[in-house]
């Protein structure tokens, strides 16, 4: 019985991946993002929907109000999102404009009393 030869994947001449890149670091002050997925809470899915509605770098955010960003989200793609997504609209345009870095859910509070049901 012949020996099997070494698969590509373990033998000596296998080619190297590349390294996966690794994702944006999160800012810790609005001065330091240069990219919608370096805020906090934003991920690669919110911030295309971001670019959706022309939100292309994050210090466009500043000059929004969430709930607007969220019902225009809503009108583009036909469907009603989440509430959670407005939530998370609400903490990237408060950090923005200079607070704290805080997670979505601490906004969730703040917008059931302020928007009601969304």
């Amino acid at each position: 019985m012949l020996p099997h030869p070494p698969s590509p994947a373990s033998g000596p001449t296998s080619p190297m991946r590349p390294p996966r890149a690794l994702p944006p670091r999160k800012a810790r002050l609005a001065a330091e993002c240069e990219r919608l997925e370096q805020l906090p809470n934003i991920g690669p899915s919110i911030a295309a929907d971001l670019r959706l509605l022309g939100i292309v770098q994050p210090s466009d955010l500043s000059a929004h109000d969430p709930l607007n960003l969220y019902q225009r989200l809503c009108e583009v793609t036909g469907k009603r999102q989440d509430p959670c997504v407005l939530d998370t609209f609400m903490a990237a345009v408060d950090f923005m404009r200079g607070a704290p870095p805080r997670p979505w859910w601490e906004y969730t509070p703040r917008r059931k009393s302020t928007y009601g049901t969304v």
